[in-house]
Formats: structure tokens, C-alpha cells, sequence
């Protein structure tokens, strides 16, 4: 009995089965380069610079990895005979690796590692998908070159879906690609260099499908697309520059200091006191205020009232005190020296009705 190894569980493995190769002569062959031959139904076009077909060539001359898949020229010319004179006098031709081979030649290698599997040539559907999986799979293709390799499977698998259906893909999928082939050569040579992107060309291989457009109508409504994407992108920018405004915090804006008037017109209060919306001093009441020296020196007398006490020069310069409820002649005095005139009359007349109510005799005549 075989031993059991205690990796099989963890991988799966198991000793009995046996190692099956499945190529059909079962060699991996070193082809020289005359006895190789790519296929005709290649649809990648693009291979690169001869530069960097040189530099993949040195790198294939120290050590190939990959082996190219081949079949054998009988094969293939009984999928394609009318390809004899096009692959010339051949041992082998390629399935893929069509850049290797090239790279090769450019680098004047001698020759490329292969395994001819028969197999692979057993219809033309199944030769085609072996030529597309591989790149379509890794994403090899530019997306030009994609689409016609896609055209080229619904050529032997009879529809979109059958070849959706074989990649496991949705059906759009397919239709997508194929809608690039619509394109005239100078459209699609844009999409290869991404100057149009593909969701614009999609829908220009569409509308050139629907509409039978030449090359001149798809370049007019290129122009006419890049307009109005252009025109989107500048009203997206501004919209955004506008909300990015609208959400930074406002600066609170700063009070002005108070002017030597406003200070001199605060309240006669312990401490100053802003109200929340102080209502605007009418002009002519200004205009009769006159300076405070002024009105210490040219106060108009009234009858039986005391000459305003002179300030101490210990006084001079400081804050004044809270209002002298207590004293009423203090009181009076800086009412008298405060007020406008017609506002000090109204007081005197609200005054006098008071006393005239209590019926209180005044013992400091106003």
C-alpha cells in the first residue's frame, strides 16, 4: 500500500492517482526559429517598440519560463488551409506567444521552448479560445485589440451569449467590446492612446452602428463630446468650490473700540453695561449737548440750586462711583449736567405732579 503522506490531506493529494502528460508527443521542444511560425488569426497588433522586443529577447536567451503552446502545421492547415502560404514551410505553429517569438527574432536568438498539443487544433472554436483566453484572461490587450478578439469568437461560437456564456460573463460583456470595432481607424487609434476614454467611445461605436457614421460625423461628435464633458467638469469644480465656502466656519467679526464720546456717554453705573441693541442718538439732542467743561462752567442757574461741587484733585481722572440714590442733590447735580435740556424739563414736570400727588411739601426746591 502506498504511504500516506500527511501533506495529501492539507492539499488534497493523493498518492494513487498517477502524473498523466497530457501533450500529445509528450516533449517539451526546442524549436529553432525557421521551423516556427505564428498563426494568422492573431487579433493582437500591438507588440510593443523594437526596443523593448530586444530587451525581452536578452531576457528569453538567459532563461524562458513559459513555454510557448504550439500545434503541428498539418493541424492547423486543417483548420485553415487557405493559411499555407501565409505560415510558409513550417514544423509548428504558434497558439500563443507571438511576442516571444518576435522578441526572439529581434534579439537573433536561435530558438524558443514549445509544447505542440494537438489537441488544441481539434476545431477552430477551440483553437480561437485558446489564442484569446490567455491574453483576454490577463488583460494583454488594448482594448481595440480585445474587441476584435471578442468579434472573432463570436465568429466560431455563433453569438454573444454563447461566448459570454463560455468566459462567464454577462452578455454586455461581449456587446461592449465588439461596439469598438464600429470605430473608423483614427477614432480607435485615440482609444489605444487613451485620449478618449472608453465609456465616450462605447457610445460613439454604438451611435456609428446605429447611424452608419463615417470617419468625418464620430471626430465631429468627439469634438462636441470633449465641449460638453469639458463644460460638466467646470460646473462640478465650481460646485464644489461653492459647498466647500458654504461649510468653512464664519469669522466672528470684531467690535471697534468705543471713541472718546461713547465712553464719555456710558452710564453712570459701577460698571459699564452694553445694551444688546442700543437704539441710535437723534442728532439734535447731540447737537445740544454741549462739552462737559462747558456745562461746568456756563450751566445755566436755576433758582435756589447749588453750584455743582468741583472735583478734588484726588477725583480728577477717576472712574465715577454708582449713582448717588442716597443723596438727592448729588442726584440732581449730575442729572443736571447729564440730561439735555427738554428731557431734564420733562423730569422737573414729572416730578412736580409726583409731589403734587403725595402731597409732600419739597424741602429742596428744584
Amino acid at each position: 500500500m502506498t504511504k500516506h503522506d500527511e501533506f495529501d490531506d492539507f492539499f488534497g493529494d493523493d498518492d494513487d492517482t498517477p502524473v498523466v502528460d497530457t501533450r500529445a508527443d509528450g516533449r517539451l521542444l526546442r524549436v529553432p526559429l525557421g521551423r516556427l511560425a505564428p498563426n494568422g488569426v492573431n487579433p493582437r497588433t500591438d507588440f510593443g517598440t523594437e526596443a523593448e522586443l530586444i530587451d525581452l529577447g536578452k531576457s528569453l536567451r538567459r532563461r524562458q519560463i513559459q513555454a510557448c503552446p504550439a500545434v503541428s502545421r498539418s493541424a492547423y492547415l486543417k483548420l485553415w488551409p487557405d493559411h499555407a502560404n501565409q505560415i510558409g514551410d513550417v514544423d509548428y505553429v504558434l497558439v500563443t506567444g507571438e511576442r516571444r517569438y518576435r522578441g526572439a527574432k529581434a534579439a537573433e536568438n536561435q530558438a524558443l521552448n514549445c509544447v505542440v498539443d494537438d489537441g488544441l487544433a481539434k476545431d477552430r472554436k477551440t483553437f480561437m479560445e485558446a489564442v484569446v483566453s490567455e491574453n483576454v484572461d490577463r488583460q494583454n490587450f488594448n482594448p481595440i485589440e480585445e474587441a476584435y478578439a471578442v468579434q472573432a469568437l463570436v465568429a466560431e461560437f455563433g453569438s454573444n451569449r454563447a461566448v459570454a456564456q463560455h468566459f462567464e460573463r454577462v452578455d454586455g460583456w461581449v456587446t461592449h467590446r465588439i461596439l469598438l470595432t464600429h470605430l473608423a481607424p483614427e477614432v480607435q487609434d485615440l482609444v489605444r492612446r487613451k485620449a478618449m476614454p472608453l465609456d465616450a467611445a462605447r457610445s460613439l461605436g454604438r451611435l456609428a452602428r446605429d447611424n452608419k457614421w463615417d470617419r468625418t460625423e464620430q471626430l465631429a461628435w468627439w469634438q462636441d463630446e470633449q465641449k460638453q464633458r469639458a463644460a460638466a467638469s467646470a460646473e462640478r469644480s465650481a460646485a464644489k468650490k461653492a459647498a466647500k465656502r458654504a461649510a468653512a466656519p464664519k469669522r466672528l467679526t470684531a467690535e471697534p473700540p468705543a471713541d472718546s464720546e461713547q465712553q464719555d456717554d456710558e452710564p453712570f453705573y459701577g460698571r459699564k453695561t452694553a445694551p444688546a441693541d442700543p437704539a441710535p442718538v437723534p442728532p439734535a439732542a447731540a447737537e445740544q449737548e454741549p462739552p462737559a467743561d462747558a456745562q461746568q462752567e456756563d450751566a445755566p442757574a436755576v433758582p435756589g440750586q447749588a453750584s455743582p461741587p468741583e472735583a478734588t484733585a484726588g477725583e480728577v481722572g477717576q472712574h465715577p462711583k454708582r449713582f448717588p440714590y442716597e443723596d438727592g442733590v448729588d442726584a440732581a447735580h449730575h442729572l443736571i449736567h447729564k440730561m439735555p435740556t427738554d428731557e431734564f424739563n420733562k423730569m422737573l414736570d414729572l416730578l412736580n405732579k409726583h409731589r403734587e400727588r403725595q402731597a409732600v411739601p419739597a424741602t429742596h426746591p428744584i
